[in-house]
């Protein structure tokens, strides 16, 4: 069987979950079938991936009209599979439109939904109106929809009540939890300004609304001052979002010491490295479909204090592998809390018990062997081969 894997995100080229998730599939899926990959920009070299630029006559286009251009590239691409799986909205419509032409199944894996992300129209503008477009028009045609927590499914099937529920299934993601495991190593974290004497939490993700790295920047002044502040944060979506985000680290600088922002990507090792270290992984999402970054930490022995949204609770047991701090969300597809300050100050309060809780490295290690057991690559392949039969019976 082949089956024709379409992502914005691949090796070198990751910046997301996503991007994750389809390498680590992709790697397991090899061993059993003909799987090829289909990628934007410059992958790397490998035997079965092959990388699409932005046609020149769009450099200048709305991000989302680009998108659309790299998907009609990839389109030709398609021809001879048996199967094509597009991943996010970003490659959705050449996913759709593959499947049209070429007379195969169309199977896509939601790692998030266009509806519950109304701040994207800071970044695409009317670009926001074309994407919501696609991933509702690819949604309704496609053969099986994979969702990569329960609460992604609950979801997808309450913006898109059209579809027909037998057609969307669970498949979490998973952890590689030979790569991702504890690493001591301190020189890694001097070399970022870190001091290991000292007890740190850590945040790991892209500056964007979904992640809630303000309204972690705001809890974090409660805590004591001897905890230092790691912030691996990086790719803003807007200029507005990372002016408010330097604003609130110069804030938190003016009234304590050891705020450390790493804005680079780093090397997997490295960042594996800081999780090993810290005390807490810090999650403050306000959207979070399951939250592959608290499975990295996990496996690296880190406990995990987390937002009770999306698909975390599914990952992060409360009171056994890290500690969930409610919220009270609007309805209307953004997920801000209702009360911020609320949630703010709910959150310092979590991180403040869970900063001097005697059970930190116990949870650590609970979450690690959770990772381990319930989160095997091995087992989600197996999963998605049985999902990919289906489509074709269909």
């Amino acid at each position: 069987m082949r089956v024709d894997f379409v992502t914005k995100e691949y090796p070198p080229n990751i910046y997301g979950g996503a991007g994750g998730h389809v390498t680590e599939l992709v790697k397991v899926l090899r061993s059993r079938i003909d799987a090829r990959v289909h990628a934007f920009g410059t992958p790397v070299a490998e035997d079965s991936t092959y990388g699409y630029s932005t046609p020149p006559s769009l450099e200048n286009a709305n991000p989302a009209i680009q998108t659309l251009g790299v998907d009609l590239e990839i389109v030709a691409g398609l021809e001879g599979a048996n199967l094509v799986h597009s991943h996010t909205w970003y490659a959705n419509f050449a996913g759709h439109l593959g499947s049209m032409l070429h007379s195969i199944p169309h199977v896509i894996t939601a790692h998030s939904l266009e509806p519950l992300r109304p701040w994207k129209r800071e970044q695409l503008g009317g670009g926001y109106a074309v994407s919501s477009f696609i991933e509702r028009t690819a949604y309704e045609g496609a053969a099986r929809i994979v969702a990569v927590s329960d609460g992604m499914r609950a979801d997808i099937l309450r913006s898109y009540p059209q579809l027909d529920s037998s057609k969307v299934e669970v498949v979490h993601n998973g952890i590689d939890a030979t790569k991702w495991q504890p690493i001591d190593s301190p020189d890694v974290v001097r070399k970022h300004g870190i001091d290991p004497s000292r007890r740190s939490v850590i945040f790991v993700g892209r500056i964007t609304r979904q992640k809630g790295l303000s309204y972690f920047l705001q809890a974090a002044a409660a805590l004591p001052e001897d905890v230092q502040l790691v912030l691996c944060a990086g790719a803003p979506d807007t200029p507005e979002i990372r002016s408010e985000t330097e604003m609130l680290v110069e804030k938190l600088r003016s009234k304590r010491t050891g705020v450390i922002w790493i804005p680079e990507h780093l090397p997997q090792p490295e960042l594996a490295a800081l999780l090993s270290a810290c005390n807490l992984f810090v999650c403050p999402s306000i959207y979070e479909p399951l939250g592959i970054v608290n499975l990295e930490a996990m496996a690296c022995g880190a406990p995990v204090i987390a937002t009770a949204t999306g698909g975390i609770p599914e990952v992060v047991v409360d009171g056994k592998t890290g500690w969930l701090v409610p919220i009270d969300q609007h309805t209307d597809g953004s997920g801000e809390p209702k009360d911020s300050a609320r949630f703010i100050s709910d959150f310092a309060s979590k991180m403040n018990e869970a900063i001097a809780s005697p059970k930190l490295r116990e949870f650590g290690d609970a979450g690690r062997k959770r990772a381990i057991d319930s989160f095997s690559w091995e087992t989600i392949a197996t999963r998605t081969l049985e999902v990919y039969q289906r489509a074709l019976q269909s």
